[in-house]
C-alpha cells in the first residue's frame, strides 16, 4: 500500500498537533525549510498545510486525511469524512470560537445594527450565513490578517476566532455575539475512507489521538487497602471505570487501580489517606482508549 497522506496543519495548530501526535506515539519532525515532516512511521507521509485549506485538499484527494477545525470544513463546503472530533486548540483542550465584535465604544449591540455596515474577517462565507440567518444585509470583505485592528477605521466590525477573548480585549474590542463554536476534527477522503488497508490506518490513528486528548488531564492511581477499608474508600474514589481491584500477597490486603481527573487528585489523596488507603502512587498516562 503506498502511504497515507497525511495533512497536518500548519499555523496556530502546527506545534499543539506535532505534541499530540507525540503522545499518541509517533514523532513528527518539522523543519522550517520543508512543507514535508518526517515521522517515524513508513506507512504514513506527512504534507504542511493550512487548516483553512485541509478539507479541500482532503476532498479532492491530494491528501487521505488531516486535521483542521470544523470551521474551516464549513467555511470550506467541502465533501470529507469526519472520522473524529479532537477537542483540543493552540493553547488547550478546549474549543474555539466565531465571534462578532465591535469596538468599545460602537453603538452595534446587536445582529440587526449590521444592516448597510462593513464587516471584515477570514470567514466570509460563515459571516454571510449568519447574516443571511438574521435578515440582515451588510457588507462582507475579506481580510488578509490582523483583522482586529481594522475596527474602526476599515471596518464596522469583524468576524474573528478567539480562545479566551484576550486579544480582542488588548484591541479594546467587544463581543457582540458567537457565530460558531469549533473543535478539531480528524477528517479523511471518501475514497480513501472506503479502501479497506487505508481504513484500518486512519482509524487506528484517530483512536490513540484521541486517546491522547483523554490522557491530557487525568492521572492513574494506584494504592494499597485493607479490605475492611475497602467499601469506604471505593466510596471515596471517582473512576472514569469501575476501578480495577487485585488481591495481593497478603489476604487481608488488595490494590487498586484507577484513573481520576488530575485536578481532583490534590483533594482526593487526603480524603483517601483519611480512609486509611495506604502506599498511594500518582503516575501520568499518555493514552486513555476505551
Amino acid at each position: 500500500m503506498p502511504p497515507l497522506k497525511l495533512g497536518i496543519p500548519k499555523g496556530s495548530l502546527q506545534d499543539s498537533t506535532v505534541e499530540l501526535f507525540a503522545r499518541a506515539g509517533w514523532r513528527v519532525s518539522v523543519s522550517s525549510r520543508s512543507y514535508y515532516p518526517t515521522i517515524d512511521d513508513p506507512e504514513i507521509e506527512c504534507m504542511l498545510v493550512r487548516a483553512q485549506e485541509m478539507a479541500r485538499y482532503v476532498e479532492h484527494g491530494g491528501l487521505d486525511c488531516g486535521l483542521t477545525g470544523k470551521d474551516w470544513i464549513i467555511e470550506s463546503g467541502a465533501d470529507v469524512q469526519e472520522v473524529a472530533e479532537l477537542v483540543y486548540s493552540k493553547t488547550s483542550l478546549g474549543r474555539v470560537r466565531w465571534v462578532l465584535a465591535v469596538a468599545e465604544n460602537s453603538n452595534i449591540n446587536s445582529v440587526k445594527d449590521l444592516e448597510g455596515k462593513v464587516i471584515a474577517t477570514e470567514a466570509v462565507r460563515m459571516t454571510e450565513k449568519y447574516l443571511e440567518r438574521n435578515g440582515v444585509k451588510a457588507r462582507v470583505e475579506f481580510s488578509w490578517g490582523a483583522t482586529e485592528v481594522k475596527v474602526p477605521k476599515l471596518a464596522d466590525a469583524i468576524v474573528e476566532i478567539t480562545e479566551t477573548g484576550s486579544s480582542l480585549r488588548a484591541n479594546r474590542l467587544r463581543i457582540v455575539d458567537t457565530l460558531l463554536e469549533s473543535e478539531t476534527w480528524f477528517i479523511a477522503n471518501r475514497a480513501a475512507w472506503k479502501d479497506p488497508r487505508k481504513r484500518e490506518k486512519i482509524d487506528g490513528l484517530a483512536m490513540l489521538l484521541d486517546g491522547a486528548i483523554k490522557a491530557y488531564s487525568r492521572v492513574g492511581l494506584l494504592l494499597n487497602v485493607r479490605r475492611e477499608d475497602l467499601e469506604n474508600v471505593i466510596a471515596t474514589l471517582p473512576s472514569l471505570r469501575n476501578p480495577t481491584i487485585s488481591q495481593l500477597s497478603d489476604p487481608n490486603w488488595v490494590a487498586i487501580n484507577t484513573i481520576v481527573e488530575e485536578k481532583t487528585v490534590r483533594q482526593l489523596i487526603p480524603k483517601l489517606k483519611a480512609a486509611r488507603a495506604e502506599g498511594i502512587v500518582e503516575y501520568p498516562l499518555n493514552k486513555v482508549v476505551y
